[in-house]
């Protein structure tokens, strides 16, 4: 009787880890948006997709390092970002077809930006920021994947990520998605016309300026409280800085003083950018002043912290 009652319990707890490790499946899985969905966005503007190029900051991650100039615009990958979690190799992005996304479809292309699914299905890692970037519209994916077309190719492959055990998990990234992956917005503002929103949607989508200005909790999501409330550096040295209103750096400037910041790397007291700064600073001077504007307004609007 009591083996009998032993084997039965085993049993039970046997099923219950297999229904358990089922729903924990089918809630983590990837979850792609169909083909469909990317169906119909009509003819690319490469005109804007290199503004979302420029916004997105592509050429700070995914350039060979040291390159410089023109050889920027050659996205052959190769950086090492160190973290608390391991050192993740970026990818070679250019539109070469073996080493990078050529054969890559709109819909690929699309669900790694805004889904952090990869071509084969797979969770990617939050190291590439589609949490910031799944804020995107359609249309800005379309142009910009359009523009990543015209760039020149590269047949760099680069090393695979260096993660311990359990970071190597890809499974357990659903779970990371679960807690953290979202595309709703990252503040809700009490007061905001077209420029503070088109600043929001710049800074929270593909500028994804939280990703180093905001703090992180222990299994690397954002610290929702502390938007942009300035972070520890995630390759050792020094803090990234505190961007809202209440800065000790910044919230003194004026919209009008962060606008002329982010076109010209000079301070309102002539000190120049400095750091991975320069890098964000030099993209985004290739935007509209509009749109420097609105980010600068966003900055003023945010809760400071």
């Amino acid at each position: 009787m009591v083996r009998r009652f032993i084997i039965r319990l085993l049993l039970c707890l046997i099923g219950v880890a297999v229904l358990g490790g089922g729903a924990f499946y089918l809630v983590t899985a990837p979850d792609p948006l169909p083909e469909s969905h990317w169906a119909g966005l009509g003819a690319p503007d490469l005109a804007n997709g290199q503004m979302v190029f420029w916004a997105g900051g592509c050429v700070s991650c995914h350039a060979a390092p040291g390159s410089e100039g023109d050889a920027k615009l050659t996205l052959a990958g190769g950086l090492a970002l160190k973290s608390p979690f391991g050192t993740f190799h970026v990818p070679n992005i250019s539109p070469d077809e073996k080493a990078g996304i050529g054969t890559w479809t709109l819909a690929e292309f699309g669900n790694a930006m805004k889904r952090g699914v990869g071509p084969g299905g797979q969770h990617l890692y939050p190291s590439f920021p589609y949490g910031s970037y799944s804020r995107m519209s359609d249309k800005d994916v379309n142009d910009l994947y359009a523009f990543l077309k015209t760039l020149p190719k590269s047949a760099n492959v680069a090393p695979p990520h260096e993660l311990p055990f359990p970071f190597n998990i890809r499974l357990a990234l659903g779970g990371w998605k679960f807690l953290y992956f979202s595309d709703q917005p990252r503040v809700a503002l009490a007061k905001s016309d077209d420029k503070i929103k088109r600043g929001q949607y710049l800074v929270e989508g593909p500028g994804h300026c939280g990703e180093c200005h905001t703090p992180r909790d222990a299994l690397g999501g954002f610290q929702a409280d502390m938007w942009l409330a300035g972070a520890p550096n995630p390759e050792g040295k020094g803090r990234v800085p505190d961007i809202t209103p209440a800065s000790k750096s910044i919230g003194g400037w004026s919209a009008a003083d962060i606008a002329s910041y982010l076109e010209t790397g000079f301070t309102p007291d002539f000190d120049s950018v400095g750091g991975s700064m320069v890098d964000v600073q030099q993209n985004i001077a290739h935007l509209p002043a509009a749109d420097r504007e609105a980010i600068a307004a966003y900055l003023k609007a945010v809760p400071g912290r």
